[in-house]
C-alpha cells in the first residue's frame, strides 16, 4: 500500500492552456497548467502534438498510457501560475469539491484535534469556537449526510464547501502551519551549471 506522501495524482482539471507556450520562454511548445484532483497538487505538463486542452477537462495523469498529456514536467507553485489559471483556481476546486461531495463531508464528520488548543475545523475560515462546538455536538448526535445537512443542523454557518475551497487556496498559497487538503509545495533545486 502507497503511503499518503507517495501516491500520485491519477486525474487532473486544466487550469490554463497555452498553445503556443508561455510568451517569456523561448521554446514556443505547448504548455498546460494543471491541478491535480486528489490532492490539489499544480502540475506544469506537455501535451500530445496536436491536442487541444479546454479550460476545467478532466485528463488522465496516471502510470498508464495517456491520452492527453505526453508528459508532466514538474509541480509549481501558486506563484508560478498563469493569470489565467490563477484566475481559474477557485472555481475549478470548487467543482472537485461538489463532484466528490462525502469526501469533504467526512472531513466535518471525522476531523480530530491538531494539538491540546487547536481543532483541524478551526483550521476552516469562518470557524471559530462556538461554530467548532456547535459542529461537534451536531456530529455526535447523528453524521452529517450532506453540505446541506450540515448548514441545516450548524446555526448561522457559511456555505461549508465555499469554505472548504478557501482552505485549499490558503493551502495552495503557502505559508500554513497544517495541511489539511493539500501536500505542501518544496521549492525544487535549480539545476547548476556546468561550465
Amino acid at each position: 500500500m502507497e503511503k499518503d506522501n507517495e501516491r500520485r495524482e491519477e486525474y487532473a482539471l486544466v487550469l490554463d492552456f497555452l498553445s503556443t507556450g508561455k510568451s517569456f520562454s523561448s521554446r514556443s511548445e505547448p504548455v498546460a497548467q494543471l491541478m491535480g484532483e486528489e490532492w490539489f497538487t499544480l502540475l506544469e505538463a506537455t501535451p500530445k502534438p496536436g491536442v487541444t486542452l479546454t479550460t476545467a477537462e478532466r485528463v488522465y495523469i496516471g502510470k498508464d498510457e495517456r491520452d492527453k498529456i505526453a508528459l508532466i514536467k514538474f509541480r509549481i507553485s501558486y506563484s508560478e501560475l498563469t493569470q489565467t489559471a490563477q484566475g481559474n483556481l477557485r472555481n475549478i476546486i470548487l467543482s472537485i469539491i461538489k463532484s466528490n461531495p462525502q469526501r469533504f463531508v467526512n472531513f466535518f464528520n471525522n476531523s480530530g484535534s491538531l494539538n491540546i488548543r487547536e481543532h483541524s475545523l478551526e483550521l476552516l475560515p469562518g470557524i471559530g469556537k462556538k461554530h467548532l462546538q456547535a459542529i461537534l455536538k451536531a456530529r455526535t448526535e447523528k453524521k452529517f449526510e450532506s453540505f446541506e445537512d450540515i448548514t441545516t443542523r450548524v446555526a448561522l454557518l457559511q456555505d461549508p464547501a465555499e469554505m472548504i475551497a478557501q482552505r485549499i487556496l490558503q493551502e495552495l498559497e503557502g505559508n500554513e502551519r497544517f495541511y489539511i487538503f493539500t501536500k505542501p509545495y518544496f521549492k525544487r533545486e535549480q539545476p547548476q551549471r556546468r561550465y
